[in-house]
């Protein structure tokens, strides 16, 4: 199945960005992980939806879209090890397994039976190792339904940025700690629609949150996750094709990185593929059109009851 939608970014999508960084700092709770501190948000009521983040950003990405599904949902959201609040120490061997393992330990943590899981980007790669390990037997609770966002779901059509390319390279650690914001923004706007580049004030959101208690300076162990999705394809596509629960892609077509390519890849490989192609709209959907990908995740859950 498959739906596409032009990319009209209506009123819905710029009103639900009324908040402020620091308002939604001041509004999150922290949690102990191995002994490093962990942001975390949570609110509404209903059925939990666990909101999963993307590289290099943080939980702050789905704050357009978080008022859409806190009406309806118990909404949860973390900012992993290593990125936005959270802590980032220098001499830690990051992986998707261990984010993994964190978000498995807080979900039981929080008592939650069953989960949907919404996930972005470096998110979707977690909540694929979510899915094998439910798969496996092994979750100590139920997952409801998964939605994807923009993501290397299959490492053969993704198509990193040169600055990626350069992170993991030999000289990672030096491109990581000189990284400078003009480089940065130059980068990261190369990833969003044409009509959607982030105006200054979130440039300055996206770069703090970055930047925060020394986040430059461990880019380049985080982007080891790259590697991870060659390694574990096997198992992370083999979690999809096999998947129990009702899955959807909300695809970004225009982005650069993993869009059109990506869902080409998706209907090829997934039976019985749902996805929605957004016109326009590049790697970051739920900030450059939240009220489109609310619809599409609200007719999901409607679909899938």
């Amino acid at each position: 199945m498959e739906q596409v939608i032009q990319g009209t970014h209506g009123l819905i999508a710029h009103d639900a960005g009324k908040g402020t960084l620091e308002g939604w700092q001041q509004e999150g709770k922290w949690f102990s992980y191995g002994g490093h501190a962990i942001f975390s948000r949570m609110a509404g009521h209903g059925d939990a939806v666990v909101l999963l983040h993307g590289f290099p950003t943080a939980s702050w990405d789905w704050n357009r879209l978080w008022p859409m599904l806190a009406q309806h949902h118990a909404v949860f959201a973390l900012d992993m090890l290593g990125f936005g609040f959270s802590d980032k120490p220098a001499l830690y061997d990051y992986s998707i397994e261990d984010q993994a393992d964190m978000f498995e330990g807080w979900i039981a943590g929080l008592g939650l039976r069953s989960v949907s899981l919404f996930a972005h980007d470096y998110g979707s790669s977690v909540a694929q190792e979510l899915l094998a390990r439910d798969q496996e037997g092994l979750l100590p609770f139920t997952i409801t339904r998964v939605a994807f966002l923009n993501g290397a779901l299959f490492p053969e059509v993704h198509n990193p940025l040169l600055i990626q390319k350069l992170l993991r390279s030999p000289l990672g650690g030096l491109i990581s700690r000189g990284l400078t914001r003009r480089t940065f923004e130059r980068n990261f706007q190369r990833l969003f629609g044409a009509a959607n580049v982030p105006e200054q004030k979130d440039m300055d959101d996206f770069w703090y949150l970055l930047t925060y208690n020394n986040g430059r300076g461990i880019l380049h162990k985080l982007i080891h996750f790259m590697e991870e999705r060659r390694c574990h394809r096997n198992r992370w596509v083999g979690a999809l094709q096999n998947a129990r629960q009702p899955m959807r892609l909300i695809s970004g077509v225009a982005d650069p990185v993993s869009g059109a390519a990506m869902a080409r890849r998706y209907r090829e490989l997934i039976p019985e593929a749902d996805v929605v192609s957004l016109r326009n709209v590049g790697h970051y959907p739920h900030f450059e059109s939240a009220g489109e990908v609310y619809r599409a995740w609200r007719d999901f859950c409607q679909r899938t009851k």
